[in-house]
């Protein structure tokens, strides 16, 4: 595991990211900055053109739920991952909705989320924290570690490819 020490800059970061996300759950505050966060990536402005707003509904509820997430292209696809593992709550809306999803930015786009093995997740989360750097400190290994580090974590951390 290679995080940055607790006196550096980007370590003392990691850690109130980390703290935000306590238990694997948004926190009050990763809740509200969410909120915002999903507002402004649907609208698309002033931000990377890889963060969306997926919307699916909420299997308990029935509502629509909206969250902020980073898309990554690796081998011509585009995925998204999971930095809170398989218990994020997303993940469940997502498995329980069969995968319908739909990606706000600039617009509305219908989407299928299809998972992958975990098999074939390494290279795909090591592109995703080259792009999704919010996402770091939830993982166990550095964004530059060898594809090996990647395989030993990637039954940890779900990957959907996007099927539009």
């Amino acid at each position: 595991m290679t995080i940055p020490p607790r006196r550096t800059v980007a370590g003392r970061l990691y850690e109130v990211k980390r703290r935000m996300y306590r238990g694997g759950r948004a926190g009050a505050v990763a809740r509200i900055l969410n909120r915002l966060s999903a507002k402004l990536y649907a609208a698309g402005l002033l931000l990377p053109s890889h963060a969306v707003t997926l919307e699916v509904t909420g299997r308990h509820t029935g509502r629509p739920v909206r969250l902020p997430v980073a898309i990554t292209e690796y081998d011509g696809a585009r995925y998204v991952v999971s930095m809170l593992g398989p218990d994020a709550h997303w993940v469940r809306n997502v498995r329980a909705a069969g995968g319908q999803v739909a990606l706000h930015r600039r617009g509305r786009t219908a989407a299928r989320l299809e998972e992958v093995p975990p098999a074939d997740r390494a290279p795909i989360l090591r592109q995703y924290l080259a792009v999704a750097p919010g996402a770091r400190p939830h993982f166990p290994v550095d964004r530059r570690a060898p594809l090996t580090a990647f395989e030993e974590i990637a039954g940890q951390y779900p990957v959907f490819r996007i099927l539009i």
